[in-house]
């Protein structure tokens, strides 16, 4: 009986209260539940299942290279890090307000991590995010230039609630980058958040982008509404890989 119900169930694309089905008969049993309560149980099962499903499929198109939370963060190693700034930024209000962050530090201080954990309660929140390195962005953007996709691009781009660029000075950038990145921000600017992550100060952009101009404009529009947050101290990695070796 119980394995009709779920299979019509399924066909009805009623996935979560076919999996919950069984159980729940057992549990109204036990419990004596009136008819609504068990229908009420079986219905918030479906709406959690669907929910989950959408969670799964923006985790996906946003290209997190892992799921990260802030879970097993230790904001005591690196005592510059003001946990109470990085858990409002994880309630996504600032997107509301269309407010960037600037994540400043030396490499393994937690930048990505941080920018990762954001990204993730973005998408749980409701919100469409995408992530890539800077040398990421930079060959979309270039592989964009030589299939003349590049309006497509930059429009798929702005379309985001949460773009994040992570990495962002590791390296200096190819020709056009400045055009390129200066054409994002400004088509954002005032209408979705972007978190940029770099290992350099703001000084030092235009000698990354290689365009002094392009980079005073791509930081008046970046920063005129974001919120930045320096991060000093040691390696998460280093210390780990001392330990690991000790």
């Amino acid at each position: 009986m119980i394995d009709n119900l779920q299979t019509t169930l399924r066909s009805l694309r009623l996935g979560g209260m076919a999996e919950t089905l069984p159980v729940r008969c057992q549990e109204a049993r036990a419990n004596e539940l009136d008819y609504e309560e068990f229908l009420r149980r079986l219905i918030d099962d479906e709406l959690s299942k669907r929910k989950n499903n959408l969670i799964n499929r923006r985790v996906k198109a946003a290209r997190f290279p892992a799921t990260t939370t802030l879970e097993n963060f230790d904001f005591s190693f690196n005592t510059s890090i003001s946990k109470k700034t990085i858990m409002v930024l994880m309630s996504t209000a600032f997107i509301t307000k269309q407010q960037n962050i600037l994540l400043v530090g030396p490499p393994g201080v937690g930048k990505t991590h941080i920018s990762l954990a954001i990204g993730y309660a973005a998408v749980c929140n409701g919100y469409s995010v995408f992530y890539r390195s800077s040398f990421d962005l930079v060959a979309d953007m270039a592989e964009a230039h030589r299939n003349s996709a590049r309006k497509e691009l930059v429009s798929k781009l702005v379309g985001y609630n949460l773009l994040i660029i992570d990495e962002f000075g590791m390296k200096s950038m190819p020709q056009n980058a400045a055009d390129d990145l200066l054409e994002i921000v400004h088509r954002r600017y005032q209408t979705a958040s972007t978190i940029i992550a770099t290992n350099r100060p703001v000084a030092d952009w235009g000698t990354i982008l290689g365009d002094v101009t392009a980079t005073s404009a791509i930081l008046d529009r970046f920063l005129d509404n974001a919120e930045m947050i320096q991060i000093k101290g040691k390696s998460f990695r280093l210390s780990k890989n001392k330990s690991n070796m000790e």
